[in-house]
Parts: structure tokens; sequence; C-alpha cells
């Protein structure tokens, strides 16, 4: 094994290479930009091979103020499509409409973008290029570091080798970006809890695929009688996915594409939608998707982004805590630039602040979209529509409705997702106001 060398002659230390980040999907690049900006100069190892398809293609309007940072949302919106909220169709004939409302913060925009995966990862890797991190083509390996009580993890040989940068210098820190290969827990052999659902999604690029709502750009999630399903425009074409309990999708066929056309065909919210639709690409299938590491960093290295944990796909958290946590990473560890290196007791607690904030955003997204799995959501709209039938438009009970809405929308947009009082205010409204109403049960999503 290669050992770490305590100096390089000649090579100052504002210009070694101090940080390798191993994996350059969003996460990587992101962080790579984000520590560009710091002064921070990173190796990232990118062996450039992605599917054709990646879940992950609707954005958050606080994505937006992340692509702000790095100068790339005019460079994105040319290839992406305008989202101004999401709705959601349930079986029983329920419609719910979340605009991203105006005047939601002052900086935080009420509109997001639906973007094509390779275009947007590849736009992310560019502009980390311009800021200044360096790109390995090679996937990166990991070993148990050996005799280094301040490391953990090290490159091994062939990867140290194969990133000239590091002049053959183990780089101080190793953050880990590999998404769902999670390449630090699997050396170190750690943990993961998992979510309780046994799911799997399938899904696809389609033309002539109709979105069942009238405005355009506007992400359909439906509520099926086996599931639940997402709709994305984007560019010339509509991604359509299906998400099934694993036993239920077998009853569909023995092929990916089987199960997702014969689902098609049986759901009346997708058999009109998908009539005469031609489908562009093969489908991609994807299951576990509920899933957080029990260790997040330790000596010398950090998870970022799914490597450390993922969630739910349903009101797309995927993408957005792949750069938040990318984020956090740089606000609470690296916002003194490249002196956070010089005092590992001081980037552990940073990185434990960074562990708790990634924590509670999970918890959070899992707890707004079991709204969703269990059928509250769909029993508060309905009391709502009681509400006004009662009261009347103008009554304080209506405006109550109206203020609550906001809150959802805004926890949808992910700037209320952890709001005290929004997670407050859907738990008494769930609890107090759903009057004469059919029981949560009949609106769950099926399991």
């Amino acid at each position: 094994m290669m050992k770490r060398q305590s100096g390089l002659r000649g090579l100052g230390m504002s210009e070694r290479i101090r940080v390798a980040i191993v994996g350059g999907g969003p996460a990587g690049c992101t962080l790579a930009g984000l520590l560009a900006l710091r002064g921070v100069r990173s190796v990232v190892f990118d062996d450039d091979k992605r599917p054709e398809l990646l879940v992950g293609e609707s954005l958050l309007p606080t994505v937006v103020l992340v692509m702000r940072r790095l100068g790339i949302e005019e460079r994105a919106a040319g290839f992406s499509t305008y989202k101004p909220g999401v709705s959601f169709l349930h079986r029983r004939g329920i419609q719910l409409d979340f605009t991203f409302p105006k005047r939601m913060s002052g900086r935080l925009p009420n509109y997001a973008y639906n973007v094509p995966r390779p275009q947007f990862d590849d736009l992310l890797r560019d502009r980390a290029g311009e800021l200044g991190a360096v790109f390995v083509r090679k996937r990166a390996k990991l070993v148990m570091a050996q005799g280094d009580p301040a490391r953990e993890l090290w490159l091994d040989d062939e990867s140290l080798a194969a990133a000239e940068d590091l002049h053959g210098r183990q780089p101080d820190l190793l953050i880990d970006t590999s998404g769902r290969s999670r390449l630090a827990a699997k050396v170190l052999g750690l943990g993961a809890r998992r979510g309780g659902r046994e799911d799997v999604a399938y899904f696809a690029h389609f033309e002539d695929f109709a979105s069942g709502v009238e405005q355009a750009g506007r992400v359909v999630i439906s509520v099926l009688d086996c599931g639940w399903s997402w709709r994305i425009p984007l560019n010339g074409r509509m991604s359509v996915g299906i998400v099934i309990d694993r036993e239920e999708a077998k009853r569909h066929g023995g092929t990916a594409e089987e199960r997702m056309d014969s689902v098609i065909r049986s759901e009346p919210l997708l058999a009109a939608a998908g009539h005469g639709a031609r489908r562009l690409t093969p489908v991609m299938s994807y299951s576990n998707y509920q899933l957080i590491s029990d260790r997040g960093h330790g000596p010398g290295w950090v998870s970022v982004g799914d490597a450390y944990g993922f969630v739910d796909p349903m009101l797309s958290p995927g993408l957005f805590m792949a750069m938040e946590s990318a984020s956090l990473v740089d606000r609470h560890v690296f916002a003194a630039g490249a002196r956070a290196l010089d005092d590992p007791g001081k980037m552990a607690r940073g990185f434990d602040r960074y562990v708790a904030e990634v924590e509670d955003w999970h918890k959070c997204w899992r707890e707004l979209i079991e709204y969703f799995y269990d059928g509250r959501m769909f029993s508060l709209y309905e009391g709502g529509e009681n509400i006004a039938r009662r009261y009347g438009k103008f009554a304080l009970p209506r405006l109550l409705g109206w203020h609550l809405t906001r809150q959802i929308a805004g926890m949808a947009s992910g700037l209320k997702t952890r709001s005290g009082y929004s997670r407050r205010l859907l738990r008494f409204a769930t609890e107090r106001l759903m009057w004469n109403v059919a029981e949560p049960e009949e609106y769950a999503i099926s399991r």
C-alpha cells in the first residue's frame, strides 16, 4: 500500500489538492463547484458511465438557489421545462393542485425545472471543471487505511496513481459521492436503515403521453389501484413512472416492459392518457429507494448524497437532497475555505452538524410523504371542500384552508419541509378538521 506522504517538495499549500471526491454525479459535482468557489481545489473520480435514464428529473425551487450560486440557471433553463407546481390525481376522482406560491420567501423562486438528467448532470460536471475541479476518468476504489489513526479510508494504489494532480499523496479528506454504490459504507461494513415499503419503480420516456392536467409543466402524481405513478413533462417527451409492490408487479408480466405496459393499460388514470403514446426508451427499474446509513462520516471521510442516504421519490426530493447535502457540507465545514482541513477536530464537529441536518431532512420528507401514502392528505382535501360548501368562500375556516394549502406547497417546495409551524399545522388539520369524510384508508396508496 502506498503510504501517506508528509509533504511535497516545491508545491505550495495553496496549489496542493487536498480533497478527493469519489463520484461525479450531482452531489459530487455540486460540492466540487461549491468548494472551488471557496478556493478549495478537489479531484473528482468519475468513470463517466451512466444509464440512459435516471430517477430525479424534476427539481424543487430550492435547487434553483444552488444553481444560481453555481451560475448555471440560465444554461439549465435552455434545455429544461418550466415547472410551476405539482398535481395529484386520485383514483376516486380527486385532484389536488399545489402551485409554488409567490412571495413564499424573499429569495426563493416560485418555480422549478424538469430536467433531462444526462444534460443536467453534464452541466454540473462542466461547471465544476470550469471553476477549477480536476476530473479523473476512473471509478475510484477505497480501502481500509493501515497504520494511520487519523484515517479510516484511503484511495487504493491504482486510484491514487491515476490522479496525477495528487502527486502520490493521499488526500486530507475523502468525500464519498458514489451514489447507491455507497463505497465508503461497504468498505467499512456499515449498516443502514431501510424504509418500510417494498416497492419497485419502472419508468421510461414516451411521446404523445398526455399529462392529464391543463397547466403545462406540472408534475402529475396519480394514485392508482396498484400503487402510484408520476408524469414529468420534458421537452418533446414525457417521463412516465409507476411505483408498485414487488409481488403485485409480478402479476403484470415477466419483464419490466411487460409490467409497465400492463399497468398503463389497466389503470384508468393512465390508460386514456397513454392511448396512442409511443415509448422512446427502454424501461428502467429501480428498487430499495428508502435507505440511510448508520454512520455518515469518520476520520478523514464523509458520505454525501445517495452515498449517505436516499428518500422515497414521491415529491421529487432525491436530486434536491443530493445537492442540498453538498451545500450543507460546504456550509458547515468549508465556510473558512481550505483552512477547514487543518483542524480535524473542528472539521469532525462540522460533519456532525451536517449529519444531524441531513437526518432531519430525511425524517421530515418521510413524514410529509406519508400523508399522501396513508390517505390523510386526500381526506383533508375532502374535509376542506365540506367546509367551503358549509361556510362559503370567504369564511374564516375557508381562509384557514387557503393558508394550509400554501403551507403544504411550501413544504413540497423544500422551503418549509422542516418548518415546525408548518408540520404542526398539518398535523393539527389532519387530526381536527376532517369532518364527515371518508376514512384515510380509503384514499391510501396500496402496499
